[in-house]
């Protein structure tokens, strides 16, 4: 199942091409996705924002419409292609980067690696890198599942069954996609695994066609499950001890997060900022994008108008709360 042409440009990064689309003028605002998604996230934000900022989603190396690239695909090696892709694809910075849960430990690197590059962060409901470093039994154990299920789905693609259950699901045949869902991944798919990896029930109607076909790459199941497996390298590439100094952050805690340490962490987050802010995204789940996307262009706008440079160095900061 082939994608349809992309909205924007396929850029070389170095024996690779990521694609990038870019909407509107003004202070860059750059999207970084959650780990199973792709530029598609952000499809509704991106156009509100581009009203008033240079607004650039973009598609990590074997999302979406970007080709394949270089493993393992840690959190390292997506900052450095991200910086060559801004910088090819003339998108001069400061950026205010937005970084969705994996995507806040990349947007963190990046502000850390290139401080002179980064206007402000804005975190949504960041990954605690330090809970991925040395994972406990339980998170080792969802890595190791979730490695094994890409490689089932990269095996699926590669053979065309992956379209198939895509086909039954259009059909309306959920039991027998179901089926076969199970047997391609040798009975490890189970009805809680469905929309875990990528979420497919809370995308647009408009939006999940051209998702779907994307999740019908093998690169798509390659790249995702080398993120996976290589999280703890990730997470070691983002210092415990990050001072953001005078750079703005806004992190935002999901409001129906069901891991209780979350906010605690967004906070400590916030504070490590003479210019912090820790909001809540009431009624969101993990999906903020998509559940709250008003709490998201708001918190990106604030960010825009503070550190924009006829904002003026003076305006007073927020307090973290």
């Amino acid at each position: 199942m082939r994608m349809p042409p992309p909205p924007g440009r396929l850029v070389d990064v170095g024996g690779h091409r990521l694609h990038v689309v870019c909407a509107g003028a003004g202070m860059p605002v750059v999207f970084e996705s959650a780990l199973g998604a792709s530029s598609l996230v952000w499809r509704h934000i991106q156009s509100v924002v581009s009203s008033g900022s240079l607004a650039c989603a973009y598609d990590r190396a074997g999302f979406g419409w970007s080709d394949a690239g270089p493993l393992p695909r840690t959190a390292g090696r997506i900052v450095s292609e991200l910086r060559v892709l801004l910088h090819a694809a003339h998108v001069e910075p400061p950026y205010v980067l937005v970084g969705h849960s994996f995507g806040g430990l990349t947007a963190r690197l990046y502000a850390q690696r290139h401080p002179e590059e980064v206007a402000g962060l804005l975190l949504l409901d960041p990954a605690d890198p330090a809970q991925w470093r040395r994972p406990s039994a339980d998170r080792a154990a969802r890595v190791a599942r979730g490695v094994s299920l890409c490689g089932h789905g990269a095996r699926a693609a590669r053979l065309g069954l992956a379209d198939l259950v895509v086909v039954l699901v259009k059909l309306g045949a959920l039991n027998l996609a179901r089926a076969c869902a199970r047997l391609v991944s040798s009975g490890e798919l189970g009805h809680a695994d469905e929309g875990v990896l990528v979420p497919a029930g809370k995308l647009p109607p408009g939006i999940l066609p051209v998702a779907i076909r994307s999740w019908t790459q093998p690169r798509f199941f390659e790249a995702l499950g080398s993120q996976i497996a290589s999280i703890a390298d990730s997470a070691a590439e983002v210092p415990d001890d990050q001072d953001f100094g005078d750079l703005p952050v806004i992190a935002v805690s999901s409001g129906l997060d069901a891991d209780a340490a979350a906010p605690a962490h967004h906070l400590d987050l916030a504070r490590r900022s003479r210019r912090g802010e820790h909001l809540v995204a009431d009624g969101s789940g993990h999906w903020i994008p998509l559940d709250r996307p008003d709490v998201v262009i708001d918190a990106i706008r604030r960010l825009v108008d503070l550190v924009r440079p006829d904002a003026g160095a003076a305006r007073p900061a927020q307090a973290p709360r």
